[in-house]
């Protein structure tokens, strides 16, 4: 009989994306008590994945409706390891972080990694980072693209990333988490994201655009996740 799996990591894929490709290069560095699974959006052809070294975890494609939320929550449903861990698909992962993620097995908590940047946009972007750095340790306010991770039973008691969001539905889950009474445990590993977006449209523009929505989000998702919080409104863990 096979020995239980431990971590599921959990990687929703967007149309036209190919960046997962490299990350897998860096997942291949986990054990065989760990999975992968790449979320697809609907209708979309699942690609082939890389070659990866010998007894490197084999990524397992799942589809489900198009939308971050939907895809992630698919990929949770699917798993089978104790221990969730949510990618975005530009992620790149060293193995420091490799490790500090399977040793937060056993931990009731929702943990989060370190935001750094990859050189693919503005060096200004080191400032981003820094800001989110702040915004999760002071604010405690991580966001999606520094890898959350948690118990399943966490998870599933929290209900999953709210699939009525277009948008921000990792910000919900944090909101949804601290009402619930979940610590927030930073991880000093980091995970390196792409800044492209902020190449494309502009350092200062997206700066700004991100910083608006972060206000606007906090506001509506601290009621949202008071009123899921109340008796009767819902599971709580």
């Amino acid at each position: 009989m096979a020995a239980p799996l431990t971590l599921s990591v959990v990687i929703p894929v967007g149309p036209g994306e190919t960046a997962w490709r490299e990350l897998l290069q860096d997942l291949a560095k986990l054990t065989s008590d760990a999975e992968i699974l790449l979320i697809a959006a609907r209708g979309e052809v699942p690609l082939t994945p890389p070659p990866l070294p010998a007894g490197a975890p084999a990524p397992r494609w799942l589809e489900a409706p198009a939308g971050r939320a939907r895809q992630q929550n698919a990929g949770a449903a699917a798993a089978t390891g104790e221990l969730l861990w949510f990618l975005h698909a530009d992620s790149r992962v060293p193995p420091a972080t490799l490790a500090a993620a399977r040793a937060f097995a056993g931990r009731a908590a929702l943990g989060y990694f370190e935001l750094r940047f990859r050189d693919d946009g503005p060096a200004l972007t080191r400032l981003n980072a820094f800001g989110a750095r702040l915004r999760s340790r002071w604010l405690g306010l991580p966001f999606g693209d520094q890898g959350f991770l948690l118990p399943r039973r966490l998870f599933e008691a929290l209900g999953g990333f709210d699939e009525s969001l277009s948008a921000g539905e990792d910000h919900a889950l944090v909101w949804t988490a601290r009402k619930a009474g979940i610590p927030l445990a930073p991880l000093a590993a980091p995970i390196h994201s792409s800044a492209r977006r902020y190449a494309e449209r502009g350092w200062l523009c997206t700066t700004l655009r991100h910083g608006w929505l972060t206000i606007a989000q906090a506001r509506r998702y601290a009621a949202l996740a008071a009123r899921r919080a109340r008796p009767g409104a819902g599971r709580q863990p």
